[in-house]
C-alpha cells in the first residue's frame, strides 16, 4: 500500500527543489532557443532519467553515504564542477558559429548528443547531489515499500517532465528562438558566464 503522506512530504520538497534555476535550467533553455523543440525535449528525457537515478539512490540512502565518505562528497562536487565550467567556457568559444543539419543521419546523431548532453549535465551537477543527498533523502522516511518507492519516483518524473518540458516548448517558440538567433552570440556568451558562475559557486561551497 502506498504511503501517500511520505510520497506528499516528498512531492513539495521536490517541486521546490527543482523550479529554483541552475545548470539543468540554463542548458534547457539554451537548448530551446538555439535548435528544435525536439532536440531541447530530448535534452530533457536525459535530465530526467538522471533526476530518477538521484531519486533512487536518495530513497536507498545516498545521503548516509556520503555522511560516511565525506570525501566522496569532494570529488563528486570537484568533478561536477569542472564539468559545468568546461561547458560553459566551450559555449562561449563556440559562441556566434551557426550549426548546420545537413542530413537525417546527422540529425539522429544530434538527437543522441542531446540526450547525452542532458545526462552529463545533470549527472555532473553538483546542486542535483547536493539536494538529493542532503534534502530529498531526508524527506523520505527510512524504509519504503516497493508501492511507495514506485509511487515517488513516478512523481519525480512527472514534475520534471513538466517542469523542463514546459521551458523546453516555451523558449522554443518561433518568436523567443527568432529573438535569440538575433542575438545568438551574446546570449551564448552569457549562458556559458552563468554555467562557469555556477561551477565555481559549487567549488567555493
Amino acid at each position: 500500500m502506498v504511503n501517500w503522506p511520505a510520497v506528499f512530504a516528498v512531492f513539495s520538497v521536490y517541486c521546490a527543489g527543482v523550479v529554483i534555476p541552475g545548470p539543468n535550467f540554463v542548458a534547457v533553455a539554451h537548448k530551446a532557443v538555439s535548435t528544435t523543440t525536439l532536440h531541447a525535449l530530448v535534452l530533457v528525457a536525459g535530465i530526467v532519467l538522471v533526476n530518477l537515478f538521484w531519486a533512487t539512490c536518495a530513497i536507498l540512502g545516498i545521503g548516509a553515504v556520503f555522511t560516511w565518505l565525506p570525501w566522496l562528497t569532494v570529488i563528486v562536487k570537484c568533478l561536477g564542477a569542472g564539468y559545468l565550467i568546461w561547458f560553459g567556457a566551450r559555449l562561449i568559444i563556440a559562441s556566434g558559429k551557426t550549426p548546420t543539419i545537413k542530413s537525417g543521419h546527422h540529425q539522429t546523431i544530434t538527437l543522441k548528443g542531446a540526450f547525452t548532453q542532458g545526462i552529463a549535465t545533470n549527472i555532473a551537477n553538483p546542486k542535483s547531489v547536493a539536494f538529493y543527498a542532503a534534502i530529498f533523502s531526508t524527506s523520505a522516511p527510512a524504509h519504503v515499500d516497493v508501492a511507495t518507492f514506485i509511487a515517488m519516483l513516478a512523481m519525480v518524473g512527472i514534475v520534471a517532465s513538466l517542469w523542463y518540458g514546459t521551458v523546453a516548448i516555451v523558449l522554443s517558440h518561433p518568436p523567443i528562438a527568432g529573438a535569440y538567433a538575433k542575438q545568438k552570440k551574446h546570449m551564448d556568451r552569457v549562458c556559458g558566464a552563468l554555467i562557469i558562475f555556477l561551477g565555481i559557486k559549487q567549488l567555493t561551497r
